[in-house]
This record gives C-alpha cells, structure tokens and sequence, in this order.
C-alpha cells in the first residue's frame, strides 16, 4: 500500500534526502566495526541531529526532517545491507580501502559527504559525524582513529 503526503518544504526534503546517505554510511561503519546496536542507535541519533542543525540553517523545517522523508527514509538506509550507502560503510568497517567498498555500486553519500561538511563549515555548524565520514572516504583518516576522535570529544549537553 502506498499513501502520500505532501509538503512545500522542498529545502528540508531535499537535505533529508541527500544527508540521510551520509548518515547511513557512518551507521555502516559502526555495523562494521561490530561495536554494536546500542552504538548504532546512539550515532544515528546524533548524526540526525547534526542533520537538523544544518537543515534549519539553510532554511529547512524540523518538521519535514521528523517526517517520512528525513527520519523515515534515514531508518531504513541506516540499517538495510540492501542500502547502497549502508553496505558502503559496513565494508569500509570491515577494513575495506574507500575504493574498494562500494563493490562497483554507486553510494551516493560518498560524494555527498565532501559537499555537506563544506557547506556546513560555511555557516560555522559542527558537523563531526558527517566531517568523520568525509575524512574516512577521502583517505584522510582510518575508521580506528576517527572512532578514537569522536569517543574522545568533550562532554557537552545532549541538546548541544
């Protein structure tokens, strides 16, 4: 069965849309790294809220990221070996070379990566979830050294 629904928050849609493939990359590392569900929760959880902040800084209402095309879509791809994106970071997880993990599919949160985390140090949000992604893919960085850096960031307030 299909039902639609309809929004003029084009800004909030497209966001969720493409910003959704980064987080699902990053979801597919921690699966890939094996350090669990609760892990996975918890990053999916603060990488949608880096998404939310850069989503009303360009214009985008929470109300559409909290709907079907942002958190909605996010569910699935960041826990579907089926997702392209998802499968791309479960093998970079696994110790897969950034070249090698898309296994010839295109995931298209690779790219995406690089454009969101500069467009996000433009307007001076933190982004460290998405940065990490974009470092690991670029080959900037290995999987063990940004898990390292984001487990040892400082303590702040959920809301934060």
């Amino acid at each position: 069965a299909l039902r639609l629904y309809h929004t003029d928050d084009v800004r909030g849609v497209e966001i969720g849309g493409a910003g959704k493939n980064v987080l699902a990359i990053a979801a597919g590392i921690v699966a890939g790294r094996g350090l669990g569900e609760s892990a996975r929760a918890a990053l999916i959880a603060r990488a949608f809220a880096e998404l939310m902040r850069f989503a009303r800084s360009f214009g985008g209402r929470p109300e559409t990221l909290m709907g079907l095309s942002g958190l909605g879509d996010l569910v699935l791809t960041a826990s579907s070996p089926q997702s392209r994106n998802f499968a791309f970071g479960l093998a970079l997880g696994q110790g897969a070379a950034p070249e090698a993990a898309a296994g010839g599919k295109l995931a298209e949160g690779a790219f995406t990566a690089t454009a969101l985390v500069g467009l996000a140090r433009g307007q001076g949000i933190e982004m460290p979830i998405a940065e990490a992604v974009a470092a690991i893919v670029a080959g900037r960085a290995s999987v063990e050294d940004v898990v390292a850096a984001l487990l040892a960031r400082p303590l702040k307030a959920e809301a934060e």
